[in-house]
């Protein structure tokens, strides 16, 4: 079968960790698989190397100037770039690339809020108009069937348990790498990956730490990842602006290396996903494959998949209280719970799942 799987970014992204992933899981499969992607600021790559069995497309995006152009400039940029009639499915993987090739199948990975009324339509079209949806859990399909009155498959995501568990070994070439990273933070850290914006709750984060500072003054916040399309400059200011009230020093290291980020995650002692909105949690299962404590906000979607491997919390109170008991008193029992977890969310049953609604539509 010749597969097109479409994203809007070749940065390290979820749903572009998820595009590639899957991309190689179903060529594995011995499927003919296409990426196509958009290249800003002149990039012509992903952020990490792809298995060779995977064509890689990558499209300029034309210049513009300010969020909504930029979504309508990279719409444009793939759909005449990619070719109609030519692959037997064209997967989207988000709201830009849906509006851009027609009679796609759509991974919603999660529901955006938008308030421009240009990429409210786009999000709207990007949601009613593919041949069929695919959601990564069965809370973000409810969401679609309660306010689109759409259905979506439900397809979990597969993560790479066995890259993060190396990264966590005995090992003295992955002892030496989880040491490395405490090296440059200065002593242990809580990890919270992602970057600084709204969608990531980075201020109830930061309000976390403030509080967390008189029982754990060793215990650095790590901030890591982050790049997006959307401009959140004002947010991090706020950001900076409650640390500096807080006298909270978070380390922020922006994206991190493909290859450095395991043995990150395996060197945190704790790994804080406080998000206010998330389909999956791709990067919190991917912190208990390293079998790092985890904690979460306390949302459907993340009690559906993390449930009994997890803490849960809805405010910054709470979740600086579930942080303070993981580095106290980390559980045995929930960690490998978290483990098993991981190891069930396999690239491979991710990719013969989409293979079986592939053939329903092509």
């Amino acid at each position: 079968m010749r597969i097109y799987l479409v994203t809007y970014s070749t940065r390290p992204r979820g749903s572009v960790v998820h595009t590639l992933a899957l991309a190689e899981a179903l060529a594995r499969l011995g499927q003919d698989v296409t990426v196509w992607a958009v290249g800003r600021s002149g990039e012509a790559a992903f952020f990490r190397p792809v298995d060779a069995r995977v064509e890689v497309r990558v499209v300029p995006q034309p210049p513009a100037d300010g969020v909504g152009a930029r979504v309508l400039a990279s719409i444009d940029a793939l759909g005449r770039a990619v070719p109609t009639g030519v692959a037997d499915v064209v997967h989207a993987q988000d709201c830009i690339a849906a509006n851009a090739v027609p009679r796609c199948v759509r991974t919603v990975h999660h529901i955006d809020e938008f308030t421009t009324p240009e990429l409210v339509a786009c999000h709207d079209r990007a949601i009613r108009t593919p041949i069929a949806r695919v959601c990564v859990s069965r809370s973000v399909a409810e969401e679609l069937a309660s306010g689109w009155g759409v259905d979506a498959t439900v397809i979990p995501n597969g993560i790479d348990s066995a890259r993060f568990a190396a990264a966590a070994d005995d090992d003295p070439s992955a002892a030496a790498a989880r040491r490395s990273w405490l090296d440059a933070v200065g002593g242990p850290y809580v990890l919270a990956v992602g970057g600084i914006e709204p969608r990531k709750g980075t201020l109830d984060l930061v309000e976390a730490a403030g509080l967390l500072r008189s029982s754990h003054p060793d215990h650095a916040l790590v901030i890591a990842g982050g790049e997006t399309l959307w401009d959140y400059r004002d947010y991090r200011a706020e950001v900076e602006r409650r640390c500096a009230d807080l006298r909270v020093r978070p380390v922020v290291l922006g994206p991190v290396e493909h290859e450095k980020m395991p043995a990150l995650v395996a060197g945190a002692a704790a790994f804080a996903f406080p998000s206010t909105k998330e389909g999956f949690g791709l990067a919190a299962m991917e912190a208990l494959a390293a079998g790092v404590p985890l904690v979460v906000r306390d949302l459907p979607v993340l009690r559906e998949v993390f449930d009994g491997a997890a803490l849960f919390a809805s405010t910054p109170d709470g979740l600086a209280a579930a942080l303070g008991e993981v580095l106290d008193a980390p559980s045995p029992e929930r960690a490998a719970a978290g483990r098993r977890l991981a190891a069930a969310h396999t690239w491979e049953a991710a990719a013969l799942a989409h293979l079986a609604l592939y053939r329903t539509v092509a």
